[in-house]
């Protein structure tokens, strides 16, 4: 069989309850569009979990790839330097497609002027608050050509030529690397897409058990000072929390 023409990319640290469900959702979304079931595969990236992530992962039929240092951006860049798709897909291990909105990348894949995607975000649970402080922003991801790192899609060409996701980064690092995925693109004269009809789904899992007021002063911090923030591991950790 050819090399998986899409090689989607999860970072996972002790993720194991939640893998299953994702990675179902994946299957089936993948599964639905035909030219993407016929050549694809997902590769786990175990983020040097204290559970049993791997294992899990192992038992739902993934590649597994290991990154010992735990940091979202190399756990990203592990997991493609083992992908041997043309396309690599990076979808978080709490968020999933809909079969749709893999409908709709299927004619990028064969479209010369595209570089690469993301999409607008629909949170699933959480508070109600923190699901309308990420959905209020997919009007911006539209204008701006940027999204969250729950669903990226770039060529793998691409992707080497751009250095990958920055390790300098522990917190939104995506969106570096669509910054500087766009002006890749520029330089070839590709384009970047946010794909809007048919949102990517994520848990709002973050949103609980601190309040609205805790996170409206974070996101002021990461206003402020953003280039020393999302550089700042110990700041990141109050992101994460017990994920990453």
């Amino acid at each position: 069989m050819a090399s998986p023409l899409v090689s989607v990319v999860i970072p996972a640290f002790n993720e194991e309850k939640r893998l299953p469900h994702s990675v179902l959702r994946i299957r089936e979304a993948c599964s639905a569009a035909p030219d993407i079931a016929r050549a694809y595969e997902i590769i786990i990236c175990d983020n040097n979990s204290a559970d049993a992530t791997a294992a899990v992962a192992e038992r739902l039929g993934c590649r597994v790839i290991f990154e010992p240092i735990n940091q979202i951006s190399r756990a990203r860049n592990r997991g493609a330097s083992a992908a041997s798709g043309e396309w690599l897909l990076f979808v978080d291990a709490d968020s999933w497609p809909s079969p749709e909105l893999m409908g709709d990348v299927v004619p990028l894949l064969t479209n010369e002027n595209c570089i690469g995607c993301g999409s607008t975000v629909r949170v699933v649970d959480g508070p109600r608050w923190f699901k309308f402080a990420w959905e209020s922003k997919n009007w911006s991801m539209r204008i701006f050509k940027w999204c969250p790192g729950g669903f990226i899609l770039c060529r793998r060409d691409a992707f080497l030529e751009t250095g990958g996701f920055s390790e300098e980064h522990y917190l939104f690092d995506e969106v570096d690397f669509v910054g500087r995925l766009k002006k890749c693109g520029a330089r070839r004269g590709q384009k970047f897409l946010i794909l809007h009809k048919h949102p990517f789904s994520t848990s709002g899992r973050r949103g609980v058990g601190k309040g609205f007021w805790w996170w409206a002063k974070f996101a002021l911090k990461l206003t402020l000072f953003h280039e020393r923030s999302v550089r700042d591991k110990t700041f990141a950790q109050t992101w994460y929390k017990a994920e990453r």
